[in-house]
């Protein structure tokens, strides 16, 4: 026997059913956090990205933090998480954002808690773009992630670039020579030159080439370029930004 549904009743079902649908988006690597669980969370790993938002959120800046997320999985040592405030009935999370001087007008809010520090940092770039938000996550916490143009094994080389002594960094940029051997497709042979050639800067005029060498590179990036010269420039700055960070370790 079929069932006959009201319209007001129907109508109502259907509220039901694209609302069920839209929470059970979830983002993949991402908590949902609230304030029974906040705590739980922060300080239990090195660094852990939250993210202060409406309840539903979509759009441009809703998919840079899907891929922000998705990309903390690879490692352990972070991870993200959502807070969804409600401006209605119970106003669920409205303490956390009050807590943090989060404001509805400001939406979204990320803040990084860092292990050991009781205070998050605040992230003022570009909330559409994933590759900033992923940098400005490395750069506050010393940790890797795999950010465009970067290739993981020479990341780990710029470690080594970096202790070694002077006349020993011309032996970390000989085995980062060797190693482009083993590389097996053009864009990360691309990316190992631009490794290799900043090595050799380094050694020749100093540390501080690296952060000169950003500023410059991000002056061209933000001029009249091309849509593939930017993205050229983009991917140096995420190489950049590697020896930045890891120098920063060194400090």
């Amino acid at each position: 026997m079929a069932i006959k549904i009201a319209a007001p009743a129907l109508g109502l079902f259907f509220i039901f059913v694209v609302l069920k649908e839209t929470h059970a988006d979830a983002v993949k690597g991402s908590l949902l956090l609230n304030s029974g669980i906040f705590d739980k969370v922060v300080g239990k790993f090195k660094a852990v990205l939250v993210k202060f938002d409406e309840t539903y959120a979509y759009g441009e800046k809703q998919d840079a933090f899907k891929e922000v997320s998705e990309a903390t999985l690879s490692n352990p040592d972070i991870i993200c998480g959502e807070v969804q405030v409600a401006d209605y009935g119970e106003k669920e999370n409205a303490d956390l954002a009050e807590k943090y001087g989060v404001k509805k007008e400001d939406y979204p809010v990320y803040k990084l808690f860092l292990a050991g520090s009781e205070v998050p940092v605040t992230y003022s770039g570009d909330f559409k773009k994933s590759g900033d938000i992923k940098k400005f996550l490395m750069k506050e916490s010393g940790l890797w992630l795999g950010l465009p143009a970067c290739l993981e094994k020479y990341d780990k080389l710029i470690s080594d670039f970096y202790k070694a002594s002077d006349a020993d960094k011309t032996k970390v940029i000989a085995q980062a020579e060797a190693e482009i051997a083993s590389l097996k497709s053009d864009s990360e042979k691309s990316s190992a030159d631009v490794y290799i050639k900043t090595m050799k800067k380094v050694v020749e005029k100093g540390a501080n080439f690296v952060q000169s060498e950003i500023k410059r590179v991000e002056k061209l990036r933000d001029g009249k370029v091309s849509d593939k010269k930017k993205e050229q420039l983009n991917d140096r700055l995420n190489i950049l930004t590697s020896f930045e960070m890891r120098f920063k370790d060194e400090l």
